[in-house]
Protein backbone atom coordinates (compact mmCIF):
# COMPACT_ATOMS: atom_id res chain seq x y z
CA UNK A 1 0.00 0.00 0.00
CA UNK A 2 3.09 2.50 0.86
CA UNK A 3 4.69 1.45 -2.79
CA UNK A 4 0.97 2.30 -4.22
CA UNK A 5 0.75 5.42 -2.28
CA UNK A 6 4.22 6.42 -3.90
CA UNK A 7 3.11 6.21 -7.07
CA UNK A 8 0.87 9.34 -6.56
CA UNK A 9 -2.52 8.00 -8.00
CA UNK A 10 -4.32 11.16 -7.23
CA UNK A 11 -1.99 12.70 -9.68
CA UNK A 12 -3.24 10.14 -11.88
CA UNK A 13 -5.99 12.68 -12.91
CA UNK A 14 -3.39 14.54 -15.50
CA UNK A 15 -3.81 11.47 -17.89
CA UNK A 16 -7.20 12.38 -18.34
CA UNK A 17 -5.70 14.56 -21.04
CA UNK A 18 -4.59 11.28 -23.24
CA UNK A 19 -8.72 11.48 -23.65
CA UNK A 20 -8.67 14.94 -25.81
CA UNK A 21 -8.32 13.02 -29.03
CA UNK A 22 -11.24 11.19 -28.24
CA UNK A 23 -13.36 14.29 -28.44
CA UNK A 24 -12.18 15.11 -31.74
CA UNK A 25 -13.01 11.72 -33.39
CA UNK A 26 -16.79 12.21 -32.13
CA UNK A 27 -17.90 13.76 -35.63
CA UNK A 28 -16.71 10.55 -37.31
CA UNK A 29 -18.03 7.44 -34.34
CA UNK A 30 -21.14 9.59 -33.14
CA UNK A 31 -22.58 7.59 -30.97
CA UNK A 32 -21.60 5.48 -27.76
CA UNK A 33 -23.10 2.22 -29.36
CA UNK A 34 -21.12 2.46 -32.61
CA UNK A 35 -18.53 -0.49 -32.44
CA UNK A 36 -15.68 2.17 -33.80
CA UNK A 37 -16.35 4.34 -30.98
CA UNK A 38 -15.68 1.50 -28.62
CA UNK A 39 -12.51 0.85 -30.37
CA UNK A 40 -11.61 4.87 -30.02
CA UNK A 41 -11.97 4.55 -26.11
CA UNK A 42 -10.01 1.29 -25.71
CA UNK A 43 -6.91 2.92 -27.02
CA UNK A 44 -7.76 5.73 -25.68
CA UNK A 45 -7.65 4.21 -22.24
CA UNK A 46 -4.44 1.75 -22.93
CA UNK A 47 -2.69 4.83 -23.94
CA UNK A 48 -3.54 6.29 -20.26
CA UNK A 49 -2.48 3.75 -18.64
CA UNK A 50 0.98 3.71 -20.55
CA UNK A 51 1.31 6.90 -19.59
CA UNK A 52 0.30 6.70 -16.25
CA UNK A 53 3.19 4.04 -16.21
CA UNK A 54 6.03 6.28 -17.64
CA UNK A 55 5.03 9.52 -14.90
CA UNK A 56 4.08 6.36 -11.54
CA UNK A 57 8.13 5.75 -12.30
CA UNK A 58 9.10 9.62 -12.80
CA UNK A 59 7.25 10.19 -9.52
CA UNK A 60 9.60 7.69 -7.44
CA UNK A 61 12.29 8.39 -9.22
CA UNK A 62 12.09 12.51 -7.79
CA UNK A 63 10.87 11.31 -4.57
CA UNK A 64 14.17 9.58 -4.33
CA UNK A 65 16.09 12.56 -5.39
CA UNK A 66 14.45 15.09 -3.17
CA UNK A 67 14.40 12.48 -0.10
CA UNK A 68 16.75 14.94 1.81
CA UNK A 69 14.83 18.07 0.71
CA UNK A 70 11.45 16.43 1.25
CA UNK A 71 12.04 15.40 4.57
CA UNK A 72 12.25 19.23 5.73
CA UNK A 73 8.79 20.07 3.84
CA UNK A 74 5.83 20.32 6.25
CA UNK A 75 3.73 17.95 3.28
CA UNK A 76 5.97 16.42 1.46
CA UNK A 77 8.17 14.88 4.34
CA UNK A 78 4.60 12.32 5.05
CA UNK A 79 5.08 10.85 1.09
CA UNK A 80 5.90 7.52 1.86
CA UNK A 81 9.69 7.59 0.66
CA UNK A 82 10.55 10.61 2.73
CA UNK A 83 8.66 8.88 5.58
CA UNK A 84 10.78 5.79 5.05
CA UNK A 85 7.37 3.54 4.28
CA UNK A 86 9.37 2.61 1.10
CA UNK A 87 12.96 1.65 0.66
CA UNK A 88 14.87 3.36 -1.80
CA UNK A 89 16.03 0.14 -3.45
CA UNK A 90 12.85 -0.77 -4.10
CA UNK A 91 11.60 2.58 -5.57
CA UNK A 92 13.75 2.19 -7.77
CA UNK A 93 13.25 -1.44 -9.25
CA UNK A 94 10.01 0.01 -9.84
CA UNK A 95 10.79 2.68 -11.51
CA UNK A 96 13.08 0.85 -13.99
CA UNK A 97 10.33 -1.33 -14.50
CA UNK A 98 7.48 0.95 -15.03
CA UNK A 99 9.47 2.65 -17.50
CA UNK A 100 10.40 0.10 -19.24
CA UNK A 101 6.76 -1.62 -19.73
CA UNK A 102 5.42 1.85 -19.98
CA UNK A 103 8.00 2.87 -23.08
CA UNK A 104 7.08 -1.05 -24.80
CA UNK A 105 3.08 -0.53 -24.34
CA UNK A 106 3.90 3.39 -26.02
CA UNK A 107 5.70 1.83 -28.83
CA UNK A 108 3.18 -1.33 -29.42
CA UNK A 109 -0.17 1.45 -29.58
CA UNK A 110 1.78 3.43 -32.18
CA UNK A 111 5.28 3.84 -32.83
CA UNK A 112 4.58 8.04 -33.04
CA UNK A 113 3.31 7.38 -29.22
CA UNK A 114 6.58 5.58 -28.39
CA UNK A 115 8.28 8.19 -29.31
CA UNK A 116 6.76 11.06 -27.55
CA UNK A 117 6.66 8.91 -24.61
CA UNK A 118 10.52 8.61 -24.44
CA UNK A 119 10.67 12.17 -25.16
CA UNK A 120 8.46 12.71 -21.74
CA UNK A 121 10.71 10.60 -19.95
CA UNK A 122 13.96 11.83 -21.07
CA UNK A 123 12.40 15.37 -20.33
CA UNK A 124 11.29 14.88 -16.98
CA UNK A 125 15.10 12.84 -16.02
CA UNK A 126 16.27 16.30 -17.02
CA UNK A 127 13.96 17.77 -14.89
CA UNK A 128 14.66 15.87 -12.00
CA UNK A 129 18.50 16.33 -12.06
CA UNK A 130 19.09 19.93 -13.48
CA UNK A 131 16.01 21.79 -15.66
CA UNK A 132 13.98 21.81 -11.68
CA UNK A 133 16.36 24.62 -10.58
CA UNK A 134 16.05 26.61 -13.16
CA UNK A 135 13.54 29.55 -12.73
CA UNK A 136 11.14 29.87 -15.43
CA UNK A 137 12.71 26.95 -17.06
CA UNK A 138 11.20 24.86 -14.32
CA UNK A 139 7.18 25.66 -14.85
CA UNK A 140 7.94 25.50 -18.69
CA UNK A 141 8.63 21.58 -18.10
CA UNK A 142 5.92 21.37 -16.07
CA UNK A 143 3.59 22.61 -18.72
CA UNK A 144 5.30 20.54 -21.23
CA UNK A 145 4.53 17.53 -19.99
CA UNK A 146 0.65 18.64 -20.17
CA UNK A 147 1.46 18.92 -23.83
CA UNK A 148 2.66 15.71 -24.71
CA UNK A 149 -0.24 14.28 -22.57
CA UNK A 150 -2.70 15.82 -25.26
CA UNK A 151 -0.29 14.73 -28.41
CA UNK A 152 -0.28 11.48 -27.04
CA UNK A 153 -3.86 10.75 -27.26
CA UNK A 154 -3.83 12.56 -30.87
CA UNK A 155 -1.12 10.67 -31.78
CA UNK A 156 -2.29 7.37 -31.08
CA UNK A 157 -6.03 7.74 -31.98
CA UNK A 158 -4.71 9.34 -35.34
CA UNK A 159 -6.90 12.33 -34.67
CA UNK A 160 -6.27 16.11 -35.65
CA UNK A 161 -6.75 18.88 -32.83
CA UNK A 162 -5.99 22.23 -33.77
CA UNK A 163 -2.58 24.31 -33.05
CA UNK A 164 -4.75 26.79 -30.67
CA UNK A 165 -5.32 23.27 -28.87
CA UNK A 166 -1.80 22.92 -27.71
CA UNK A 167 -1.66 26.42 -26.73
CA UNK A 168 -4.66 26.71 -24.32
CA UNK A 169 -2.81 23.60 -22.57
CA UNK A 170 0.34 24.64 -22.12
CA UNK A 171 -0.77 28.03 -21.14
CA UNK A 172 -3.57 26.34 -18.72
CA UNK A 173 -0.49 23.98 -17.60
CA UNK A 174 1.59 27.20 -16.94
CA UNK A 175 -0.87 28.86 -15.00
CA UNK A 176 -1.20 25.66 -12.43
CA UNK A 177 2.75 25.44 -12.62
CA UNK A 178 2.95 28.93 -11.60
CA UNK A 179 -0.04 28.56 -8.56
CA UNK A 180 1.97 25.70 -7.27
CA UNK A 181 5.18 27.75 -6.85
CA UNK A 182 2.77 30.22 -5.35
CA UNK A 183 1.80 28.31 -3.00
CA UNK A 184 4.91 26.66 -2.05
CA UNK A 185 6.60 30.04 -1.60
CA UNK A 186 3.60 31.13 0.64
CA UNK A 187 3.95 28.15 2.62
CA UNK A 188 7.59 27.38 2.93
CA UNK A 189 8.50 31.07 3.59
CA UNK A 190 11.99 31.72 4.21
CA UNK A 191 13.18 28.58 3.71
CA UNK A 192 11.51 28.29 0.45
CA UNK A 193 14.95 28.65 -1.34
CA UNK A 194 16.50 25.28 0.75
CA UNK A 195 13.72 23.13 -0.31
CA UNK A 196 13.85 24.09 -3.94
CA UNK A 197 16.37 25.99 -5.10
CA UNK A 198 14.58 27.95 -7.83
CA UNK A 199 12.44 29.27 -5.28
CA UNK A 200 14.78 31.24 -4.10
CA UNK A 201 14.73 33.75 -7.26
CA UNK A 202 10.37 34.08 -7.18
CA UNK A 203 8.33 36.31 -5.57
CA UNK A 204 4.92 36.51 -4.44
CA UNK A 205 4.66 39.76 -6.46
CA UNK A 206 6.71 38.10 -9.34
CA UNK A 207 4.67 35.01 -9.49
CA UNK A 208 1.28 37.31 -8.93
CA UNK A 209 2.41 39.08 -11.96
CA UNK A 210 2.74 36.03 -14.18
CA UNK A 211 -0.13 34.39 -13.13
CA UNK A 212 -1.73 37.36 -14.28
CA UNK A 213 -0.22 37.31 -17.83
CA UNK A 214 -0.80 33.69 -18.14
CA UNK A 215 -4.53 33.76 -17.41
CA UNK A 216 -4.96 36.56 -19.26
CA UNK A 217 -3.20 34.58 -22.18
CA UNK A 218 -5.04 31.45 -21.48
CA UNK A 219 -8.18 33.05 -21.89
CA UNK A 220 -7.74 34.68 -25.15
CA UNK A 221 -5.70 31.69 -26.75
CA UNK A 222 -9.16 29.98 -25.74
CA UNK A 223 -11.32 32.02 -26.84
CA UNK A 224 -9.73 32.64 -30.07
CA UNK A 225 -9.65 28.58 -30.62
CA UNK A 226 -13.32 28.19 -30.24
CA UNK A 227 -14.09 30.39 -33.24
CA UNK A 228 -11.57 30.30 -35.43
CA UNK A 229 -10.07 26.67 -35.19
CA UNK A 230 -10.15 24.41 -38.14
CA UNK A 231 -12.26 21.51 -37.63
CA UNK A 232 -15.04 23.09 -35.34
CA UNK A 233 -18.31 23.74 -36.33
CA UNK A 234 -19.15 26.89 -38.89
CA UNK A 235 -21.85 27.59 -36.46
CA UNK A 236 -19.18 28.49 -33.59
CA UNK A 237 -21.32 26.84 -31.11
CA UNK A 238 -17.51 25.99 -28.93
CA UNK A 239 -17.79 29.87 -27.84
CA UNK A 240 -20.47 28.34 -25.68
CA UNK A 241 -18.04 26.93 -23.63
CA UNK A 242 -15.64 30.19 -22.97
CA UNK A 243 -17.88 30.82 -19.61
CA UNK A 244 -16.58 27.32 -18.25
CA UNK A 245 -13.20 28.27 -18.72
CA UNK A 246 -13.04 32.12 -17.57
CA UNK A 247 -14.87 30.97 -14.24
CA UNK A 248 -12.84 28.04 -13.81
CA UNK A 249 -9.71 29.89 -13.96
CA UNK A 250 -11.16 32.98 -11.77
CA UNK A 251 -12.40 29.84 -9.02
CA UNK A 252 -8.67 28.68 -8.48
CA UNK A 253 -7.35 31.96 -8.23
CA UNK A 254 -9.75 32.51 -5.98
CA UNK A 255 -8.71 28.95 -3.82
CA UNK A 256 -5.23 30.00 -4.62
CA UNK A 257 -5.14 33.37 -2.73
CA UNK A 258 -8.29 32.77 -0.63
CA UNK A 259 -8.14 29.32 0.78
CA UNK A 260 -4.00 29.15 0.82
CA UNK A 261 -4.40 25.93 -2.04
CA UNK A 262 -2.56 25.36 -5.34
CA UNK A 263 -0.02 23.12 -4.35
CA UNK A 264 -1.72 20.22 -5.36
CA UNK A 265 -4.05 20.71 -8.30
CA UNK A 266 -5.53 17.31 -8.36
CA UNK A 267 -6.61 18.17 -5.16
CA UNK A 268 -8.59 20.70 -5.88
CA UNK A 269 -10.20 18.67 -8.88
CA UNK A 270 -10.85 16.15 -6.71
CA UNK A 271 -12.15 18.26 -3.60
CA UNK A 272 -13.40 21.37 -4.77
CA UNK A 273 -17.14 20.51 -6.05
CA UNK A 274 -17.48 24.15 -8.08
CA UNK A 275 -14.46 23.31 -10.26
CA UNK A 276 -15.32 19.88 -10.67
CA UNK A 277 -18.98 20.46 -11.84
CA UNK A 278 -17.70 23.44 -14.07
CA UNK A 279 -15.08 20.59 -15.67
CA UNK A 280 -18.18 18.40 -16.13
CA UNK A 281 -20.01 20.99 -17.80
CA UNK A 282 -17.20 21.73 -19.97
CA UNK A 283 -16.56 17.97 -21.33
CA UNK A 284 -20.45 17.49 -21.83
CA UNK A 285 -21.16 20.98 -23.61
CA UNK A 286 -18.25 20.19 -25.86
CA UNK A 287 -18.49 16.43 -26.57
CA UNK A 288 -22.52 17.63 -28.00
CA UNK A 289 -21.15 20.46 -29.64
CA UNK A 290 -18.38 18.35 -31.56
CA UNK A 291 -20.83 15.34 -32.10
CA UNK A 292 -23.43 16.81 -33.14
CA UNK A 293 -22.68 20.81 -34.12
CA UNK A 294 -21.92 19.80 -37.25
CA UNK A 295 -25.56 18.27 -37.96
CA UNK A 296 -27.23 21.76 -36.36
CA UNK A 297 -24.80 24.27 -38.59
CA UNK A 298 -26.11 22.09 -41.90
CA UNK A 299 -29.62 21.66 -41.18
Amino acid sequence: MALFKALRPKQWTKNVLLYTGVLFTLNKTWFLLQPSMWHVLSRATLAMLVFTALASGIYLLNDVRDLPHDRLHPKKKSRPIAAGHVPVGLALVTTVILEAVGLWGAFSLAPSFGWVGLAYVLMQLAYTYWLKHLVIIDVFVLASGFVLRAVSGVLVLSAYISPWLYIVTFLGSLFLGLCKRRHELSLLAEDAGRHRQSLSHYSLELLDQMISIVTASTIMAYSLYTFSAHGLPSNHLMMLTIPYVLYGMLRYLYLVHMHKLGGSPEEILLRDRPILVVLLLWATTATAILAYGRTLSTS
